[in-house]
């Protein structure tokens, strides 16, 4: 039989409990072996439980008694998370964790320590939920140079655009409607600001190409500007707008890592993928694409992915499980490439013909949509430079304002 511990009992930590503990049977016949949930840390209390005498207030009981283990983290944030995780993991204890905060700030740094005291530190249920993405970026595409990672990362803000998309709803509505369901946090600034999605791309990365990414390092833009108007215009250009995290390998050794909203083509499989659903399109040299889908969150799609990891870290108790990648550097991440590009372009003036005519002369030819009602002329690029479409944009004297937005067609 082997000890395992669970360090938070929220909603992943409970799910990860229930799942333990309800079904020994399923955990043992993927083990070999029992798996016994000695403790679960929480300071609050939760009588009435089934499993309430395994509840402790004191991390040290965990951490001083060598029967256990393999702790999973599901507390969430930075602090203790850290300082609990490197202890165990110093004291030769394997951890598994739903914590992209945590992997993402401090991925390198405890994975040297794993190595180091040859305990196992993994984190699939850090990005995507229950969607096995990582795992497979690790083992099944190894044979592969990852070139690429795109897609949808944060549920909570791909069911707000799509209620602004398909219902016509304006953001507070939609995000109110969010709240109401369950699918964002009373506080819902991680992941209306892109920095959900941004830590789950750090993640992505540093996995895919070998170093780590932090998440200052990534250019993030979340979906707080965008409106009923960008998505009426996306939509006459046969697009729709998601929130894309994307990480691109460039031939100088370093990468680019953005979250933006993006302009998608009906063409693209992503444009289809609603509600709370994430997926994630992975390019390897042999392989192509491959892409991962499913729901992104939840208590039981990503308590099973805890589970399946505290699973793994059983069976490998004696060995390690290869996950690795060198600490990054300053300079690693250049999101200042030039590449020629798309751009959705939309500018809003006083005088709307003052407006149309500069914009006729510095972008001849290329078709728009005008709303003179609004003073505004909404355009795709013909895909030169973003440098190039800044300096024309710079000669425009009647501009108000202008929004600026990547696309993929």
């Amino acid at each position: 039989m082997i000890n395992v511990a669970i360090m938070g009992h929220g909603v992943v930590g409970s799910g990860t409990a229930e799942i333990l503990i309800n079904h020994p049977g399923r955990i043992e016949k993927a083990t070999h072996t029992a798996v016994n949930v000695k403790y679960i840390l929480d300071l609050r209390e939760f009588p009435g439980l089934s499993y309430s005498d395994k509840f402790v207030k004191d991390f040290n009981i965990i951490l001083n008694d060598e029967s256990v283990r393999v702790v999973a983290e599901v507390m969430g944030g930075i602090n203790p998370a850290y300082d609990f995780v490197k202890k165990c993991l110093e004291k030769g204890k394997s951890v598994v964790t739903s914590n992209k905060e945590l992997v993402a700030a401090k991925g390198a740094e405890l994975l040297k320590i794993a190595a180091e005291n040859n305990a196992n530190f993994l984190f699939e249920a850090s990005v995507g939920g229950g969607i096995p993405v990582l795992r497979p970026i690790a083992q099944c595409l190894a044979a592969n140079e990852i070139t690429e990672i795109f897609g949808i990362l944060n549920g909570t803000t791909n069911y707000i655009l799509n209620k602004m998309i398909v219902e016509n709803m304006d953001f507070d509505s939609a995000l109110a409607l969010a709240q109401e369901k369950g699918f964002a946090e009373k506080n819902p600034a991680a992941d209306i600001e892109g920095h959900d999605a941004c830590r789950k791309i750090c993640i992505l990365a540093a996995l895919a190409f070998g170093k780590h990414v932090y998440p200052e390092q990534v250019e993030t833009e979340g979906i707080t500007d965008i409106t009923l108007d960008d998505v009426e215009y996306a939509d006459s250009f046969g697009c729709t707008v998601k929130l894309i995290g994307h990480a691109k390998k460039l031939e100088n050794g370093k990468i680019t890592a953005t979250v933006r909203p993006t302009l998608v083509s009906r063409d693209c499989i992503l444009s289809g993928v609603n509600g709370v659903f994430n997926a994630i399109n992975v390019r390897g040299d042999e392989t192509g694409d491959v892409m991962f889908y499913g729901k992104g969150a939840g208590k039981e799609a990503t308590a099973s992915a805890v589970v399946a990891d505290m699973i793994d870290c059983v069976k490998h108790l004696d060995t390690r499980k290869y996950v690795f990648w060198e600490d990054g550097s300053a300079d690693y991440v250049d999101n200042s490439c030039d590449e020629p590009t798309r751009l959705f372009v939309l500018l809003r003036g006083d005088n709307y013909d003052e407006l149309v005519a500069e914009f006729d002369s510095a972008f001849p030819g290329v078709s728009c949509v005008k709303n003179k009602f609004k003073n505004e002329i909404a355009f795709l690029t013909d895909g030169e430079k973003p440098s190039v479409t800044l300096e024309k944009l710079s000669r425009l004297k009647n501009i108000k304002s202008r929004k600026i937005l990547n696309t993929m067609i």
